[in-house]
């Protein structure tokens, strides 16, 4: 029998500055077709923005406490039950969390017009650890975390076992 699927975190490496795997892969994730060294560029140029705005934080602690922030607690899946489709509100896991979290952080930072990269990152991760009204990345996790409670009344979906067959 072939051995169980694992997970590649154990391969992950950490970033050469700080030596952190979450940086590591924060910096994995924001990489367009290959070019780590630009997203690891863009990445240093924004934390040391941070450090310019906020001298007396650690910018590390400033991104840590970033993705801590826009992690999601609840989100909605969609389940089959009985002929029609329910959105059943779940907790989520501490991975999809930090996954959920970094993709929000990034995308909303790529959408903001008008400044090189570094810049809008640094104040995506900024806005987001003051936890300001026009961080995009709290708006979304905002956003889906009023779905989960407007969808509370099916949460007792969650834990049915569905037929397959």
């Amino acid at each position: 029998m072939p051995k169980k699927f694992k997970s590649f975190e154990d391969l992950l490496k950490p970033d050469p500055r700080y030596k952190n795997k979450l940086v590591g892969k924060f910096i994995n994730c924001m990489m367009w077709e290959g070019k780590k060294s630009l997203a690891q560029k863009i990445f240093y140029d924004a934390l040391d923005e941070i450090h310019k705005k906020l001298p007396k934080e650690e910018p590390l602690t400033v991104f840590t406490t970033a993705i801590e922030n826009a992690k999601p607690m609840v989100e909605v899946r969609s389940r089959r039950i009985g002929g029609a489709n329910y959105r059943v509100p779940v907790e989520v896991t501490v991975k999809r969390q930090l996954s959920l979290a970094m993709r929000w952080i990034i995308s909303s930072s790529r959408k903001r017009k008008g400044r090189p990269m570094a810049t809008k990152l640094a104040n995506e991760l900024l806005t987001t650890f003051r936890q300001d009204k026009e961080s995009e990345s709290l708006k979304k996790r905002a956003e889906v975390h009023n779905e989960a409670e407007s969808h509370k009344a099916f949460a007792h979906f969650a834990f049915t076992k569905t037929r397959t067959s």
